[in-house]
């Protein structure tokens, strides 16, 4: 998948509002403990349904979604998301998988929107590098 900046996304401060969705706690803890002390403000959802129910109360600039989520899967969350809003208000969509790591499958994370593609457990340095990119780009477009 593309990893340079997409500068069309909303930004006005340093720190983004970031949510995760997975059904292992273990990993969406674990990613919110590392992206608080990087100062973001993070909201956990552990099925499909929960991230369709967050996403307009909550209007996150960045989500990490788990392809494989219970009740509504990672793509088809994409695909709502990248209908639902225009692109410059349209979060960045990170895919994590655990499960779903073959070509074809990023094939599809691409096609339905997602904008990155990591494998789990992701790596941190990775992961805060992807909306660190993000942020400085859509930063210099104000």
């Amino acid at each position: 998948m593309d990893t340079a900046p997409r500068p069309e996304r909303r930004r006005d401060s340093p720190t983004l509002r970031i949510l995760i969705a997975d059904d292992e706690r273990d990993t969406v803890d674990g990613l919110a403990l590392i992206l608080r002390n990087e100062g973001h403000v993070v909201q956990a959802a552990y099925t499909g349904k929960d991230v369709l129910s967050a996403l307009s109360l909550f209007r996150p600039d960045a989500v990490i979604i788990d392809i494989g989520l219970p009740g509504v899967s990672g793509y088809a969350i994409a695909q709502a998301i990248r209908n639902s809003f225009t692109e410059i208000r349209r979060p960045l969509l990170i895919a994590i998988t655990g499960l779903w790591k073959e070509a074809p499958d990023r094939m599809v994370a691409e096609q339905v929107g997602f904008d990155h593609f990591l494998l789990k457990p992701c790596n941190p340095d990775e992961l805060i590098r992807l909306l660190s990119s993000s942020q400085s780009a859509s930063s210099q477009t104000l």
